[in-house]
């Protein structure tokens, strides 16, 4: 809604104007009222009218010093001067200030309405253009950004070739003022099962909102973009601004890590590559960066990490030992054994001088390919994909090897699933062959032959696995049906025998009575 600001010495006039028009209608508001020319100076610096309507002769200021005055600071504002025939020639020469029209006393309704209705589509298309101009500029800065963010998302991915600040320039909108270019990566550690999508998202939004402005209030270009939960920057900056961006650097993760409560179960950590006075340096100060994000699993996280320590040296004793364990775990489909070759490893790693980050990481990942190259049935590049994946996201030592054991419990107990799945298969067929087949007079031996095993195997697994023979089953399977047909049919009673796989019907009555402790007339009469 535009706003309207009537100034005039006479009360009469200011109450007579804003009843004349009709304000909604126009779609304006009066925002205010003045007596006097400072007053009303003063109230268009205050409520910003886009329309000022003013008499030409007014004490402390005149008409024409107002519209001057409020001119230099409202230049868009537009101008309707109230005369009378007297002063007709001040309103002509306030012309030169810009004023929209103006009116003669007697003001009349019709002619204050259309004078209003005219500057207020003056003010529109103004306005509009304003925004229009807005959006573009907005529109421009976005894209800019956006392709300033795709030279971090290149360097995350390692996509960006040769690198020269004309490049940077020309090709990512990064300009290069400073003599200094650092890569920092940002590392989030969380569940990936816990947390969802959309708090995902809602982590990494916060996370770049609480780092990269205080690295941006510097001075220095910055590029920054996520990939999964890596955030990956790319700064240019010189000689004196350096300690300001390490402050600034210190600052964002001090306080990402007095927030991660707000978050939920997450972690965040800071790594700085190395500083090059090259764009060329540039993907390499990414690689060093890389190298140095295992060490929050030593160091902690919540911290800048820069240095990367030269490690521990030699594993092999250690990594040969577990897979002597993790293969008799295997063979054994042992998890205990399993969880005893993990405890060992990290024991054994973890007591070395000097071991660090990097050391975990390649310890873990070769046990992960010896124990998955162990198991015949299951996809091998999958799994250590997904275990990479879980690697990742772990924020300690202690997370590391626990993802280690439960990989191999899980791969575990699903092969064990399978086996057992496996091993019960004649025991299924057996069951289907009999509910298909018990009308008939089938034997243990037709049913071996249905399921393709010898008499004694199968004899041994069926009890084992239905914890009864397979006579007392096929017995229960042809009971429960002649109850069946005893309960919801008027069928005799041998017949009945007949269908269940019994061509006496004295031994289907002793066998009936055996089985329910009444002989079948009876049942019928207490079911039927």
């Amino acid at each position: 809604m535009l706003k309207v600001l009537i100034a005039d010495d006479e009360q009469l006039i200011c109450r007579l104007v804003q009843i004349l028009a009709d304000w909604d209608a126009l779609g304006m508001e009066v925002a205010g009222t003045a007596e006097n020319g400072l007053e009303a100076l003063e109230k268009i610096e205050s409520l910003q009218p886009d329309i000022l309507i003013t008499d030409i002769r007014m004490p402390g200021l005149s008409g024409l010093e107002l519209i001057a005055r409020a001119k230099e600071r409202k230049p868009d504002l537009e101008v309707i001067i109230i005369s009378g025939y007297a002063h007709f020639e001040y309103a002509q020469s306030a012309i030169k200030f810009g004023v929209g029209n103006y009116l003669l006393k007697p003001i009349k309704k019709e002619e204050l309405m259309s004078t209003l209705r005219m500057l207020g589509d003056r003010c529109l298309e103004r306005r509009a253009g304003k925004q229009k101009d807005s959006l573009s500029r907005e529109s421009r800065r976005r894209d800019r950004e956006r392709i300033r963010a795709g030279l971090a998302r290149d360097v995350l991915n390692r996509e960006t070739g040769e690198l020269t600040a004309a490049r940077l320039r020309e090709e990512y909108y990064f300009d290069c003022p400073g003599e200094y270019f650092r890569v920092f990566l940002l590392k989030i550690d969380c569940d990936r099962d816990e947390l969802g999508p959309a708090a995902v998202r809602l982590v990494k939004e916060k996370a770049k909102e609480v780092l990269i402005p205080p690295v941006e209030r510097t001075g220095v270009c910055t590029a920054f973009e996520f990939e999964e939960f890596l955030g990956c920057g790319v700064v240019n900056y010189s000689r004196e601004q350096r300690e300001e961006l390490k402050r600034a650097f210190r600052d964002g993760i001090n306080e990402l890590d007095a927030r991660k409560s707000l978050f939920g179960p997450v972690e965040f950590t800071l790594v700085l590559g190395n500083e090059t006075d090259s764009a060329a340096g540039i993907p390499e100060s990414a690689e060093r960066a890389r190298r140095i994000v295992p060490e929050r699993w030593i160091s902690g996280t919540g911290k800048v990490l820069e240095t990367m320590p030269e490690g521990c040296g030699d594993r092999r004793e250690l990594l040969e030992a577990y897979g002597r364990r993790i293969r008799n775990a295997v063979e054994q489909m042992d998890e205990a054994e399993g969880r005893r070759a993990v405890l060992e490893l990290k024991n054994g790693l973890m007591a070395q001088k000097g071991v660090c980050g990097r050391d975990v990481l390649e310890t873990v990942t070769s046990a992960g390919h010896l124990f998955v190259s162990r198991l015949e049935t299951v996809r091998m590049e999958e799994c250590l994909l997904d275990f990479s994946g879980r690697i990742s996201q772990c924020s300690s030592a202690d997370q590391v090897f626990g993802a280690l054991e439960t990989m191999q419990a899980s791969l575990m107990n699903d092969i064990v699933t399978v086996r057992r799945n496996e091993a019960l298969r004649p025991v299924r067929v057996a069951k289907q062959y009999v509910r298909e087949h018990f009308r008939e007079p089938i034997t243990l031996e037709d049913v071996c032959e249905a399921a393709g095993f010898s008499v004694s195997y199968f004899s041994a697994l069926f009890k084992k696995e239905t914890g009864e023979g397979f006579s007392k089953y096929l017995v229960r399977v042809r009971m429960e049906e002649a109850k069946n047909l005893l309960r919801e049919t008027n069928l005799p009673v041998a017949e009945i025998c007949s269908r269940v796989g019994y061509s006496d019907r004295k031994h289907f009555t002793s066998v009936f009575h055996k089985f329910t402790g009444l002989n079948p007339g009876e049942y019928r009469k207490l079911y039927g």
